[in-house]
């Protein structure tokens, strides 16, 4: 490429920092992903932004894929370079956007792995040994209960739980919403179990439900961390993490119930096509019942 055209991309880059508030993390790779599109062009002997078409962008990104791309790596990529000839558009650098209709490969859905009723007892009925494990429990229970996020559990303070009206406050969900959620009984026994326990080792100011031996809010990783240990000592195989949890409430509950308006609700879905994936889980749960249960459906051996 021609030093303009790197120039630009620097230009394109200083505007997402400075102008538009984005994130190192994503400018970063806007930065990784317009080098490779500047690879690709110097492999074309391509010098000008403007002279790459819709067919150079779909070889590129065809290219990605054969290397391994994914799907959602993929439509960043895009995104970003969607994104870079805006900006190029809006300086009159270019007459047109060579990537705008260009779509990457769809994904093919993966369902989310999930614990069966009884997986679930195992875990949550395995018992305490110390403080700390009084207070995983009570996370566990509580992710279980009310379908949290790791962010929202992370995030919640004594204010928001009402143990008297058995309910908890979201303050900010996904999307900055807020939701109320039901807490159930075996989570309301944690949660008494651990609170006493909270008020001696959190310090004064803390606000934080859940806090760490140091008396301040247990951050994320530490809970993720806390719940791995948690599966091995009480001999679970599976890999679980906390996002498992909250598959497991929405797939449980749905499998029983059937309202998925209900569970939508209940996860803070803004979108009832997201809560749909729970369907395909609960007709797996159907369907893997019937395989193994109705006489003419079991598979002949071979």
């Amino acid at each position: 490429m021609l030093e303009e055209a790197e120039q630009q991309i620097r230009g394109y880059l200083d505007h997402l920092c400075h102008e538009k508030r984005v994130s190192p993390h994503t400018t970063n790779n806007y930065q990784r992903d317009l080098k490779r599109l500047s690879d690709y062009c110097d492999s074309r002997q391509i010098e000008r932004w403007q002279a790459l078409n819709p067919q150079d962008i779909r070889a590129h990104i065809a290219g990605r894929h054969r290397a391994g791309l994914g799907s959602k790596s993929l439509q960043r990529e895009l995104s970003a370079i969607r994104s870079f000839y805006n900006f190029l558009l809006k300086n009159q650098w270019i007459d047109n956007n060579p990537a705008q209709q260009i779509k990457a490969p769809k994904q093919a859905k993966k369902l989310p792995k999930i614990l069966d009723v009884d997986q679930i007892n195992g875990l949550l009925d395995a018992g305490t040994n110390s403080a700390l494990e009084i207070r995983d429990l009570a996370m566990f229970e509580l992710f279980y209960s009310s379908g949290l996020r790791l962010t929202e559990l992370s995030s919640l303070d004594l204010s928001d739980l009402d143990l008297d009206e058995q309910s908890l406050l979201v303050r900010m969900g996904k999307g900055g919403k807020s939701r109320i959620l039901p807490i159930g009984s075996q989570a309301i026994i944690a949660l008494k179990n651990w609170l006493p326990l909270r008020a001696k080792q959190s310090q004064p100011t803390e606000s934080a439900v859940f806090v760490s031996k140091q008396g301040t809010r247990l951050g994320q990783r530490s809970i993720e961390l806390r719940l791995s240990q948690w599966c091995k000592k009480k001999g679970l195989a599976e890999h679980v993490h906390p996002h498992m949890l909250r598959h497991c409430f929405a797939s449980h509950l749905l499998e029983s119930s059937h309202d998925l308006r209900a569970v939508q609700e209940l996860l803070g879905h803004s979108n009832i096509n997201t809560t749909q994936i729970y369907t395909h889980l609960d007709f797996q749960h159907l369907a893997d019942i019937y395989d193994n249960t109705h006489p003419r459906a079991k598979k002949i051996s071979k």
